[in-house]
């Protein structure tokens, strides 16, 4: 099992404490910055623009973990500082030129994972496989933060996870985003997943301090480990 990595979703920060939680999150040792994009169309919401994004770079050297959910994601990409180390998802559904995006993602020296939607075949993904670096499995409808699991989704993390060990992408990861709740990690785990997007489920909640939410995800990803 792949060593796992906590994404945190900054479209959950408090932005009025922006710096003050990207430092905490730089104390946690988080892993990444989870960077949702959203453009009104692909999903029903407007986030991250590209000089908030930008200007968090000032604030962290931890890499950025871009998720597109954007329509033309080959134009908006450029907007913003994709670097070496970081990751670019990009989703499956209604992107034509995928390859294009890979190839730009690769340009940066960025990682490329495919994102699919809960209701999406992975089948989709088969002509790319072969050059992506991982998958990243929706396991909410994509759009908000707070929703509920899809169920069917944890059974879709160990089928992405067999189609890359089946074409020999053991190193490739599966990345799960959405509902990323501390039992929820935990089965999440268990399925497969390895990198976790971390947002009002788990890490951002009033009730304990964001050093605290971190650690609380991680020992529950590593339940799934135990309970395997």
């Amino acid at each position: 099992m792949k060593q796992s990595a906590v994404s945190a979703s900054m479209m959950c920060i408090d932005f009025t404490e922006m710096k003050s939680q990207i430092e905490q999150l730089n104390r946690a040792q988080i892993d990444y910055f989870h960077i949702d994009v959203m453009d009104g169309h692909f999903v029903p919401n407007l986030m991250l623009c590209s000089d908030i994004v930008n200007a968090m770079r000032a604030l962290t050297t931890i890499p950025f973990d871009y998720h597109f959910m954007v329509e033309q994601p080959n134009s908006i990409m450029p907007l913003f500082d994709i670097r070496q180390g970081d990751i670019v998802s990009i989703h499956v559904e209604g992107n034509w030129h995928l390859q294009k995006s890979l190839q730009y993602a690769k340009q940066k020296g960025a990682g490329f994972f495919v994102a699919t939607n809960p209701g999406t075949s992975l089948s989709l993904i088969d002509a790319v496989v072969d050059e992506i670096d991982g998958i990243l499995v929706m396991t909410v409808n994509p759009g908000f933060a707070g929703q509920k699991l899809v169920a069917n989704t944890l059974s879709k993390i160990t089928a992405a996870r067999q189609l890359l060990d089946s074409r020999g992408k053991y190193d490739c990861s599966v990345q799960v985003d959405g509902n990323v709740s501390f039992p929820n990690a935990c089965l999440m785990r268990k399925y497969g997943a390895d990198i976790f997007v971390a947002g009002s489920s788990s890490v951002f909640q009033k009730e304990f301090s964001i050093a605290e939410g971190v650690e609380k995800l991680r020992r529950a990803i590593k339940q799934g480990e135990t309970d395997e």
